[in-house]
């Protein structure tokens, strides 16, 4: 099922997501959903929080940019070692229509849970580390805007705004 995808500055985004304790089949249809809807915005990644779930699930599937990778869903994620610097130009489907320049680690090692409520550990690199990352940053309460300038948080800040007005009264965007 497609959910809908919260659009900062929504206070929900704001929110630090809480751990899960057992994955379930009810963990595990969240996820199928997350997928969907992820998948049906043109997007790489999603957070439980996006979707107005306070849990620490992500998902991600950067496949069009990393063909080797696979779709991955990580269940309560911990950074284990972040290294080395990169910039990258980020967007968020909370976000739409934007993007900034976000600087990251380049390399990141995270320990998850899987579906199955195994734990593993992954070394990502390239898109992959940057949407680990900001998907991450999601079940922290914190999005991409938090790590540019405040003029240009307000800027996007006042086009998001216009664009939640403009989808409650059934109109199209014009942000």
């Amino acid at each position: 099922m497609v959910r809908e995808i919260l659009i900062w500055p929504d206070p929900i985004l704001k929110q630090k997501a809480k751990p899960v304790a057992k994955v379930d089949d009810k963990v595990r249809a969240l996820i199928k959903d997350m997928f969907e809807t992820m998948y049906a915005a043109e997007g790489v990644g999603l957070a439980a929080p996006q979707v107005g779930i306070l849990q620490r699930i992500i998902v991600l599937d950067t496949r069009p940019q990393q063909p080797d990778s696979k779709p991955l869903a990580m269940i309560n994620p911990e950074f284990v070692s972040l290294e080395g610097e990169t910039t990258y130009t980020e967007g968020c489907l909370s976000i739409p229509g934007e993007a900034e320049d976000v600087d990251r680690a380049a390399f990141a090692t995270v320990r998850y849970l899987d579906e199955e409520g195994q734990e593993q550990t992954l070394r990502c690199d390239g898109l992959l580390a940057i949407a680990v990352q900001h998907e991450t940053d999601h079940l922290d309460g914190t999005v991409f805007v938090d790590h540019v300038s405040t003029l240009k948080r307000e800027f996007i800040r006042k086009r998001m705004k216009k664009l939640k007005a403009s989808r409650e009264q059934g109109a199209p965007a014009s942000a």
